[in-house]
């Protein structure tokens, strides 16, 4: 975070870890590096077998938070977008052995079309493939709500 505004910035990178862009978000507004590309923010293992894929990095972060942060699980983030670089970095990953894809997609019709984007993926790499979506809009509100309940006992 910094402050005094309270903005998050979140690094995507490729496949050789290299710095390609990130994710800004703030209390009322996101975005994206300008000149910046997307490819993958990515929390957790790289040799990880459960790709968890959300559409943000906070949402990335927020289900990291309610999955507990699983030793075996990458949390992945497309940057709200879907690039040619974002599905290429995907297909790399899914083809590695016993990968299983979690579509962990926002809870409106968009996270549906991502989610079916990734289901394709899955097919054609031959990998494991799971739709999990948050009861709320998106990770970030969910983990809200589930500190609310956490809170009130």
């Amino acid at each position: 975070m910094r402050r005094p505004r309270g903005s998050m910035w979140a690094a995507h990178v490729d496949d050789d870890g290299a710095v390609t862009g990130w994710e800004e978000r703030g209390p009322e507004w996101r975005g994206f590096a300008s000149g910046g590309a997307k490819v993958l923010f990515r929390l957790g293992p790289i040799g990880a077998t459960r790709l968890c894929i959300t559409e943000a990095a906070i949402d990335a972060m927020s289900f990291a938070a309610i999955d507990n942060l699983r030793f075996d699980s990458l949390y992945i983030s497309t940057g709200g977008g879907w690039a040619p670089a974002t599905e290429a970095a995907i297909r790399v990953l899914a083809a590695r052995p016993n990968v299983q894809l979690v579509a962990a997609t926002d809870n409106n019709a968009q996270g549906e079309v991502y989610a079916g984007r990734i289901e394709a993926i899955a097919v054609a790499a031959g990998c494991g493939y799971e739709r999990l979506a948050p009861a709320h809009e998106d990770w970030n509100e969910e983990l809200h709500a589930f500190r609310g309940r956490e809170r009130d006992g």
